[in-house]
């Protein structure tokens, strides 16, 4: 990933071609290589204390849009995600974008306007059940505006071709990825959810160990999806996450279980747990937004994730469990994948294999459809 600044693509011996500009490098045939940069720039944060290099996330933040739905380049990383339920006439589908920023103090010395002190990373991926496997896509580049950037005045993030952003009256994404193409208009139906204390989300035991975070469930989806050469229309619902922090997770921690669902009467749901090495759950917190009302949260005591059963990779080997129980204060949802293998493998970009999948969600009060994402069931995710 150093000096890389366009997508990778791989030639006839499966060296992967890095273009930079004008410029071509052929880097290894190692994934190492694509993401060295990203460990280099997280383990910063293990050897310099963090208030030296990264501000710090606090209580009492008022997050203001649209200035805080850009990008925030002085924080250490920063995601919007966007996932979905599409229908179309080749069935149920799923859908992620996701944008990730990084930002690589090291750098920042550098008075070369080709220095790496931002780093962008994106992944996609299409689930289609009558396909059984996970399609999905992945690029990495240093920030070279207008080519490669994350604008910080509302949201709008690209990497060459790749973008999302805000547009009138709601977001447009469009992905051209290696087997299929998204092309897709989100339109917001509610306000902005603001995730644990009004946008301050811990993450940890220690107050430090958080995020800010906010969510735009209930997005109304409509566009065109391209796959095997043929172009469909698509209509559904999805959910946009965005959050920014700037320390790692606790030492102790290996990833984590999330859950947003766009609930049937309208309400959303977001769960969440930290996992420490031993299959605890270090730290856990909810938001329940009833369709009319105010959201609740919900503290460690009244979250719990209950495995019901487990997929194993035939390509990791690792064993999610993608069928779950979610109990959230008194009411509990289970929660069913679209399909079984929504296996990420992202080690040529963040350097991480994780499961990111559609799902369904049964229980009271409402059931609804959302996506589940299972973290550091390969190994520690690095940030």
């Amino acid at each position: 990933m150093k000096c890389l600044n366009h997508r990778d693509r791989r030639d006839h011996g499966g060296k992967r071609i890095l273009r930079v500009g004008f410029e071509t490098m052929r880097a290894t045939t190692s994934n190492t290589t694509l993401s060295f940069l990203f460990f280099s720039v997280v383990s910063v944060v293990s050897v310099v204390p963090v208030f030296a290099q990264f501000p710090a996330v606090t209580p009492g933040k008022k997050i203001e849009f649209p200035r805080d739905a850009g990008a925030h380049p002085e924080y250490r990383i920063e995601w919007w995600y966007v996932t979905g339920h599409l229908e179309s006439v080749r069935g149920p589908l799923g859908f992620q974008v996701t944008f990730f920023r990084l930002r690589n103090p090291e750098a920042e010395t550098n008075p070369s306007r080709f220095s790496p002190r931002q780093i962008l990373f994106a992944h996609a991926a299409l689930a289609d059940p009558a396909k059984g496997r996970l399609a999905h896509d992945q690029r990495s580049a240093r920030a070279l505006p207008p080519l490669v950037e994350a604008a910080t005045s509302g949201t709008d993030v690209r990497i060459d071709d790749w973008f999302l952003r805000r547009e009138a009256g709601g977001y447009r994404t469009v992905v051209a990825a290696e087997g299929f193409t998204l092309d897709l208009t989100l339109t917001p139906t509610q306000a902005p959810l603001l995730q644990g204390d009004a946008g301050f989300s811990r993450k940890g035991p220690l107050a430090s160990q958080a995020s800010y975070y906010y969510s735009e469930p209930h997005l109304q989806v409509a566009g065109r999806i391209v796959a095997g050469g043929e172009a469909t229309a698509v209509h559904g619902i999805a959910w946009l996450d965005h959050e920014w922090s700037s320390e790692a997770l606790a030492a102790e921690a290996v990833g984590w279980d999330w859950l947003g669902v766009n609930l049937d009467d309208g309400g959303a749901l977001t769960a969440f747990r930290i996992r420490a090495r031993d299959g605890r759950t270090l730290w856990a917190n909810a938001t329940l937004r009833p369709a009319s009302g105010s959201p609740r949260t919900f503290g460690p005591d009244a979250v719990a994730f209950r495995p019901l059963r487990t997929w194993t990779s035939p390509r990791s080997s690792a064993a999610y469990p993608v069928a779950m129980e979610v109990a959230v204060g008194a009411e509990r949802w289970r929660i069913e994948p679209l399909m079984d293998d929504q296996e990420l493998d992202a080690r040529a970009s963040t350097g991480t294999v994780y499961w990111e999948g559609a799902v369904r969600a049964s229980g009271a009060p409402h059931g609804g459809r959302g996506y589940l994402e299972l973290t550091g069931y390969t190994e520690r995710v690095p940030f």
